[in-house]
């Protein structure tokens, strides 16, 4: 028998355990769920965000098109195309990597979240030579804070015709298609078929006609500066190719990458990754095939991700990332948690790619295996999900301290469903300068996070930290995929 004495201290490290142990499966249900609160169009019988409501249903009539669907990216009521079809290649490949690990039902809810996307993405390449990249003027929507189910903003649609370039949204479109094909193959062969012959059009409007959309005076007003191609063209077009390399074993798109690696600039800003640049994911992406012994011609994608991935570990003498004193990953502007699910997104997938192939880092002075990678990607969720100075939870509806007042017009507003009447353009300021909490819990939305102080301060003025984004949540659906079934790496 234990010692008396030893009660107390095992009673405390029992507490300490039940405080930081976290219920990954729980948090995974509400980062898919988050996903019905951004919905655009006509919803259906089974939504799930109850006090959400039908928005949109116009969208793409000055074109006689139907481009109702996809997703509000953020708090506002735009359709920014360049992130929406990141973050349906990061929800595809959050399946791809992890659908395996996660609960059959929150498998399913996965597909349903990508498929939103996907089904609004179709459209945007429906016709010839011409993409659709945005709807909704976010001048007159930033004017006003309404709800998506009361807007009267001008519901303007920005496409860009051929020979006008659009390499940027139609490269990551391409990218979002061929990925989202893998992850329906199996349970929607068809809806796999078309979805993978859209992605091959969508990259030969990108690769044939070279160049920034926002570079085009026609669009440039309405994108511009909140999506606007500031680090170049030429990681969609490669980050495009790589995925239809993956979705169909083509070489031509495997000498697409070999040949063009260099002069689209495959090893420049090799330490980034988001939805304006994708060179980190690019790397990490293609190493599966140099890891695997497949491809050795591609190592120089290898040489890359392996020298981002050092870049991470402090105690490698390459480490140069910013960490806060609580241990997340910063990097200076705004939404910065978009960083820290990004890239521990990115550390989970190398590890099991080195984990099945039996290798290591060398980081130079020390070698780095998949556990440590892991083990960096663990606590970047375990902060973002209540273990920092705050003892906040970033996540909304998860844990019993969350962001209350987030930058998110539909949860701000009382609900159409409690307030039927329209709350029109400036009606709204009332509910935005509130210092109550928002009436209608926007579940499993991550905000932008913390300063670089670890502070936060639950205010809905301050975007840059209190917005959610739906390119947090999608890389972060895959991280906690994969704790659902490894929570102890």
């Amino acid at each position: 028998m234990a010692p008396s004495n030893l009660f107390p201290i095992l009673l405390l490290l029992l507490l300490s355990l039940s405080v930081t142990a976290h219920d990954y499966q729980q948090a995974l249900s509400k980062a898919i769920l988050f996903f019905e609160g951004q919905r655009s169009g006509f919803l259906p019988q089974d939504q799930r965000m109850q006090w959400r409501a039908n928005s949109g249903l116009g969208d793409g009539w000055t074109y006689n098109i139907d481009l109702t669907g996809g997703y509000y990216d953020a708090g506002d009521n735009v359709k920014f195309g360049f992130p929406m079809a990141f973050t349906t290649t990061m929800l595809s490949w959050s399946v791809i990597e992890f659908g395996d690990m996660m609960p059959p039902n929150e498998h399913r809810n996965a597909l349903v979240a990508i498929r939103w996307a996907t089904d609004y993405l179709l459209k945007t390449v429906s016709q010839p030579n011409r993409i659709f990249v945005q709807v909704g003027d976010p001048i007159s929507d930033h004017n006003c804070w309404e709800r998506p189910e009361d807007m009267d903003t001008r519901r303007t649609v920005y496409a860009v015709d051929a020979p006008n370039p659009a390499s940027d949204v139609a490269g990551e479109t391409a990218a979002a298609l061929a990925a989202s094909s893998m992850a329906f193959r199996s349970s929607d062969p068809a809806y796999s078929e078309t979805l993978l012959r859209n992605a091959v059009k969508a990259f030969q409007l990108a690769d044939n006609y070279r160049g920034a959309y926002s570079d085009n005076v026609d669009v440039r007003d309405g994108v511009c500066p909140y999506y606007c191609d500031f680090d170049g063209y030429q990681d969609e077009l490669l980050w495009g190719a790589a995925w239809l390399r993956r979705a169909t074993q083509d070489d031509n798109f495997l000498n697409y990458i070999q040949s063009n690696g260099k002069t689209l600039g495959a090893e420049e800003n090799i330490n980034e990754f988001g939805w304006d640049n994708k060179h980190a994911g690019l790397n990490v992406l293609v190493s599966k095939e140099v890891l695997e012994g497949n491809v050795l011609s591609l190592d120089s994608y290898k040489t890359s991700a392996e020298s981002f991935l050092c870049t991470l570990i402090p105690e490698t003498s390459s480490s140069h990332i910013e960490y806060t004193p609580g241990g997340l990953i910063y990097r200076p502007g705004g939404s910065n948690l978009q960083h820290a699910t990004s890239i521990a997104f990115l550390e989970l997938v190398y590890a099991n790619y080195l984990s099945r192939t039996s290798q290591t880092i060398n980081c130079g002075n020390i070698y780095v295996n998949a556990q440590t990678l892991r083990q960096l990607a663990k606590k970047q969720v375990d902060y973002i999900l209540g273990d920092n100075p705050m003892g906040m939870s970033y996540m909304v509806g998860y844990g019993n301290k969350y962001p209350q007042r987030i930058h998110h017009r539909g949860s701000s507003l009382p609900s159409i469903k409690d307030h039927p009447q329209v709350i029109a353009c400036k009606e709204g300021s009332i509910y935005f300068n509130s210092s109550n909490p928002n009436p209608n819990v926007l579940v499993g939305a991550i905000v932008g996070g913390p300063g670089e102080d670890d502070l936060y301060g639950d205010d809905r003025a301050d975007f840059r930290k209190s917005e959610p984004t739906t390119y947090i949540n999608a890389p972060f659906v895959g991280i906690l995929a994969y704790f659902v079934a490894n929570p102890n790496p």
